[in-house]
C-alpha cells in the first residue's frame, strides 16, 4: 500500500508550493494561507513532494484519493497470474508404467499453468552413471513436448539431476510481450 502522506496540521513548513484539485499551480503561499484555502473548499492540504524546496502540497479529498489508490492496487493484484512450481520425482531405474504415470501428472500441472520441476535422486553408486539419468530426463521431456518446453536443461546438483519445464503458452508470452500488449490495446 502507498505511504501515508502528511496532511493539514501535520505539515510544519513555513511556506509551500500549492496546487489545486484541478492540477493548476497557485504559487508559493504561507502554510496558514494554504490551510485556509483548503478549509474554504472543504478539502485536505496534502504534502505530495516533501523533499522539494519549498515542499509541494495539493488540495484534495484525501479519503477519496486513498480509496482510489487501494482500488488500483486491488485491480493490479487481480490481474496478476501466480505461477507455482510443482515437482515430479523420477528415478534412474524407473519403469515404463511409472514414467507414463508421472508424465500424465506433469501434463496436468502444465495444463493448469504451473511449471514442473523434474528431479532424479541418484542413490549409492548410481551417481557414477549420470548418463542413465540424462536419458530418463530426455525421454520424459519428449513425452510432454506437446504441452511443455524445457526452461532449464537437466543439470546435476549434488546427488540430484534437475530439469524445469514450462507450459508452451507461457513460453510464447515471455518471448513476445510486445505483440500481446498491442493486441490488448487494439
Amino acid at each position: 500500500m502507498a505511504v501515508d502522506l502528511m496532511m493539514n496540521e501535520e505539515i510544519r513548513d513555513r511556506e509551500v508550493r500549492l496546487i489545486d484539485q484541478n492540477g493548476d499551480q497557485l504559487g508559493v503561499l504561507p502554510i496558514q494561507k494554504a490551510l485556509e484555502l483548503a478549509e474554504e473548499e472543504g478539502l485536505d492540504l496534502v504534502k505530495i513532494v516533501p523533499n522539494a524546496r519549498p515542499p509541494v502540497c495539493k488540495l484534495m479529498d484525501y479519503d477519496k484519493y486513498r480509496y482510489e489508490q487501494s482500488k488500483k492496487e486491488r485491480e493490479i493484484r487481480k490481474n496478476q497470474k501466480v505461477v507455482s512450481i510443482k515437482e515430479v520425482q523420477l528415478s534412474a531405474t524407473i519403469e515404463e508404467n511409472d514414467v507414463q504415470t508421472k508424465a500424465k501428472a506433469a501434463v496436468k500441472f502444465l495444463n493448469g499453468g504451473d511449471k514442473v520441476k523434474v528431479s532424479i535422486r541418484f542413490r549409492g553408486r548410481q551417481i557414477t552413471h549420470q548418463e542413465i539419468g540424462l536419458n530418463v530426463m530426455q525421454d520424459f521431456a519428449d513425452r510432454v513436448k506437446d504441452v511443455a518446453v524445457v526452461e532449464r536443461k537437466p543439470l546435476v546438483e549434488g546427488r540430484h539431476m534437475i530439469m524445469v519445464l514450462a507450459p508452451k503458452d507461457m513460453a510464447k508470452e515471455a518471448k513476445q510481450p510486445v505483440k500481446a500488449n498491442n493486441k490488448a490495446e487494439a
